[in-house]
């Protein structure tokens, strides 16, 4: 494990860049958005209607009294769903990227608005807990846009060691690559509770285009997609994820005896059959031993790889085969074709075991002793860098964005204009602002900050740490006993601790000198600058006035209710947007 920190040294990190961060946060799983495409260059004016058109919308975006009330009256729609409030926080964030000031200004307000209701319920302190409004995700994007030099600069390099470690200690041991049940596992859901014989292997590694071999140390029971993941590993340790070649374009080559080269793959035609079972092929399968000389060579046989047109992201144990029934998992989901059922360390006993492995829905029981210290082990394996990374983000240092003060500052502002003595209160919206709403992301979704692959064993163990995370942030006691879920007894004796760092944490942030509206202008200006022009804005006007049209009534009579919107006249101005795409003049409508 120490050797992990000094590879760190020499490979780097591979953080995504600000487009590909700002994407995953803001509308995660999506690739093809419209705001990807090239910021329209308008040096010679709109060119056509529409663009015209968003130009004044955006006016009246950049109007606070038009957007306050524009985001109050679209969340008083009954048929405006949570979907719809996380994606107009979004398109709003996106539109307001190069006005970092305003859109703080607008966040403060949202803000102070939803303290205002939330107050008046019978428990404040859950306010921000869930997104239930617009201005929760917007709070979760603007954290996202202020945080990102912190991430990259400061606290990504000890949450892309703690993934790091979690990953090399999956791997040193055996891992079902159906399943995705593990011996080295945080999680009970995805502990091999099985004992697989297994041994090391270290493989000698020869590619044309290296000059010299190298090593690399698999186990005689993976699978031939778990050594290709592994030697992909080796050679590529420097280059980001998506940079390399994916598993599926390579085909693993064992080069023996005089000349002889032989294609291992997960299933050929001397794959073993057992009671209408077939066991992926393994190292051991062909008896491959120790020292063993292997190559990666482009995939030859293209009918094998039918089945994967694009690259697979979430794939490590994602398998096609050129049989009849093809079998495809993605992330531990088989379907399975006629009557082919395909098994890699552990043979379902009945079908009903087999569905359960792929739903991953085990009941929670009581967990046998001898697995606990299973999962007690990995943990003690792997705990320097669950406390090196819960340190990290919990000291308050120069490195701290002004952000987080001025945030922390504007809630004990409000609890005491509110006269709320309860020191949870305060401690639980801070918690629900920075820790849960940013950080937990952060830690079950690594790939939203680094050009990463998390499998699903690996995004289990991280479930277990943000879990823990959470808890150490909460201030309610948890009684345990032997009935209690594994992923709270694992850190069951580190929370009183985690929760002194995070109550230490809140203190010293109070303690830091109060920031000025000068300074958060200037660190305002700075991400503005940093961020103009990094997405097609109008595309992202385009998609909110979609909301627009939707709800038109009910937007221009609350615009003409409001004093001060009406003063301005933005009713009227509203209007004109929709004159201008028709295409007729706005002066005449």
């Amino acid at each position: 494990m120490t050797d992990l920190t000094a590879d760190l040294e020499s490979s780097g990190i591979p953080t995504l860049d600000h487009k590909n961060y700002i994407m995953k946060v803001f509308f995660p799983g999506v690739s093809d958005h419209p705001i990807l495409n090239d910021p329209k260059v308008r040096i010679n004016g709109p060119r056509t209607n529409y663009d015209a058109a968003m130009l004044q919308f955006e006016q009246l975006i950049n109007n606070k009294c038009f957007i306050l009330t524009f985001i109050e009256t679209l969340e008083a729609q009954k048929s405006f769903n949570i979907r719809d409030k996380v994606n107009v926080a979004s398109l709003l964030m996106v539109v307001l990227m190069g006005k970092m000031e305003y859109a703080t200004d607008i966040l403060r307000s949202l803000l102070l608005r939803l303290i205002d209701k939330s107050v008046l319920t019978k428990h404040p302190q859950l306010m921000l807990r869930r997104t239930e409004s617009v201005v929760e995700k917007m709070l979760t994007n603007w954290m996202a846009l202020c945080m990102y030099n912190y991430l990259k600069d400061y606290a990504g390099s000890s949450l892309f060691l703690l993934f790091k470690a979690i990953k090399h200690q999956i791997e040193k041991g055996p891992v079902d690559a159906i399943t995705h049940d593990a011996r080295y596992s945080l999680s009970e859901e995805r502990l091999l509770r099985e004992q697989i014989d297994h041994g090391m292997v270290t493989l000698h590694v020869v590619q044309d285009d290296l000059d010299e071999k190298i090593q690399c140390k698999v186990l005689d029971c993976d699978t031939i997609s778990q050594v290709k993941s592994k030697i992909l590993d080796a050679l590529y340790k420097n280059t980001p994820f998506s940079m390399r070649p994916s598993i599926h374009e390579v085909d693993l080559e064992w080069r023996h005896g005089r000349g002889g080269h032989l294609t291992l793959q997960d299933e050929d035609l001397t794959t073993k059959s057992i009671c209408g079972w077939k066991k992926l092929n393994t190292l051991a399968h062909y008896g491959v031993k120790e020292s063993a000389v292997m190559s990666l060579i482009p995939r030859q046989n293209d009918s094998f790889n039918a089945n994967c047109k694009q690259p697979c992201q979430n794939c490590t144990g994602t398998y096609f085969t050129n049989s009849l029934s093809p079998i495809i998992t993605v992330n531990g989901d088989v379907e399975a074709g006629s009557n082919l059922r395909i098994y890699h360390l552990v043979r379902p006993i009945d079908e009903h075991h087999y569905q359960n492995n792929k739903t991953s829905e085990r009941t929670h029981k009581a967990i046998p002793e001898i697995f606990l210290t299973r999962l007690l082990s990995t943990k003690g394996t792997i705990q320097k860098f669950v406390d090196d990374f819960f340190n990290t983000i919990l000291t308050a240092n120069e490195a701290l964005p002004p952000a987080v003060k001025w945030l922390f500052d504007l809630l004990d502002d409000a609890a005491r204009k509110h006269s709320i003595t309860e020191s949870e209160v305060v401690h639980a919206w801070k918690s629900n602002s920075l820790p849960l709403r940013f950080w937990v992301n952060f830690i079950k979704n690594p790939d939203f900050i680094f050009d990463i692959n998390k499998t699903t064993t690996v995004d289990s163990c991280l479930s277990v740490i943000a879990q823990t995370f959470m808890d150490s942030c909460s201030t309610t006691e948890h009684r345990l006993g032997k009935d209690s879920p594994s992923n709270k007894l694992l850190f069951a004796k580190d929370i009183p601790h985690y929760r002194e760092m995070v109550a230490h944490f809140y203190y010293d942030v109070q303690m830091l000198p109060q920031i000025t509206d000068q300074e958060m202008s200037t660190a305002m200006q700075q991400l503005s600058v940093s961020q103009i022009g990094e997405f097609d804005t109008v595309s992202a006007l385009k998609e909110l006035y979609i909301y627009v049209t939707k709800y038109s009534d009910q937007i221009l009579d609350a615009l003409d209710i409001d004093p001060y919107c009406k003063k301005m006249h933005l009713a009227h101005k509203l209007e004109n947007v929709a004159c201008t795409l028709e295409g007729e003049e706005t002066s005449t409508c």
